[in-house]
């Protein structure tokens, strides 16, 4: 503990974006034994402070590039003064055999969990990579407040949000999500990949469902701004956000703002419309008074 992370970083890409610079970096993680690439917003703020980071999670068969292309996230976020990492949803820089057999698995499927089973375990350890690593990462060489930190993101990435938080009310100043996966252990998505990184044993696949977590949670007050778009074709399968609400409200702790947003589907047009209110929830929270 307190031992930095000796990581090889290069800066690959800096394009300037409202007065900041959107930039992309590779490393080399010992935690994932592999090279992995993030991307960041770096507000024009940071030229003469540290600020805030809030950490986004994308989705199912997105990488480091999908939020900053698509989000339109960056005039509220130089506005605010918030550095925004994104990291890649898979270790990319190692194969193992399947990782590309089927698009919700393996290869941009990494679903945030530190796998358990053979073949898997030595690399996809993603909920380190992002609680642990690459905060420290971003620590050493972004001009970024490490305590002052929040989470959010979409789909598998708003799980990871969700998961990322609970597991650590300590470390996250806010969570929000945009139409997260909220009981991947009822799910056809979670099942699959809780099956091929975790195995059989049902208390690891806990660890990491959102709605088990908050049925349990024993932590201080947290709050949650969840937004769902009502022509989600994945609402009624795989996403269950009904299921969380009802834990969070069984469980004094916690309070959880579900915002059913009508017509809105699963895609990024959703996640625009609503992106600006995000940052400004975080804003809030990132720019409170200790």
């Amino acid at each position: 503990a307190g031992e930095q992370v000796v990581v090889d970083l290069k800066e690959t890409a800096s394009v300037k974006c409202f007065g900041g610079h959107v930039k992309t970096f590779s490393h080399n993680s010992p935690l994932l034994k592999c090279t992995m690439t993030f991307s960041a917003f770096i507000p024009p703020q940071a030229e003469s402070r540290k600020v805030p980071v809030l950490y986004w999670l994308s989705g199912l068969t997105c990488n480091d590039q999908n939020f900053p292309t698509k989000a339109g996230a960056f005039r509220a976020a130089a506005e605010k003064g918030i550095l925004i990492v994104c990291p890649d949803t898979s270790p990319r820089g190692v194969r193992i055999p399947g990782d590309d057999a089927s698009w919700d698995f393996g290869l941009g499927a990494g679903f945030y969990v530190d796998a358990t089973t053979d073949g898997w375990k030595e690399h996809y350890n993603m909920y380190s990579y992002i609680t642990v690593e690459l905060p420290e990462i971003v620590g050493q060489a972004l001009p970024a407040q490490l305590d002052r930190a929040s989470i959010f993101g979409h789909s598998m990435g708003g799980h990871g949000a969700l998961v990322c938080a609970l597991r650590n009310p300590h470390t996250y100043a806010s969570v929000s999500a945009f139409a997260p996966i909220c009981h991947p252990i009822k799910c056809p998505w979670g099942q699959k990949a809780f099956t091929g990184y975790l195995g059989e044993d049902k208390a690891e696949w806990a660890k990491y469902d959102a709605t088990d977590l908050a049925a349990n949670y024993t932590g201080p007050i947290m709050e949650f701004l969840i937004d769902q778009g009502t022509a989600d074709k994945f609402l009624a399968e795989q996403l269950y956000p009904i299921d969380f609400v009802r834990a969070c409200s069984a469980n004094g702790s916690l309070r959880v703002t579900l915002r059913e947003q009508a017509g809105y589907d699963h895609g990024y047009y959703f996640i625009q419309t609503f992106i600006e209110d995000h940052i400004a929830y975080h804003a809030k929270f990132l720019y409170a008074k200790n």
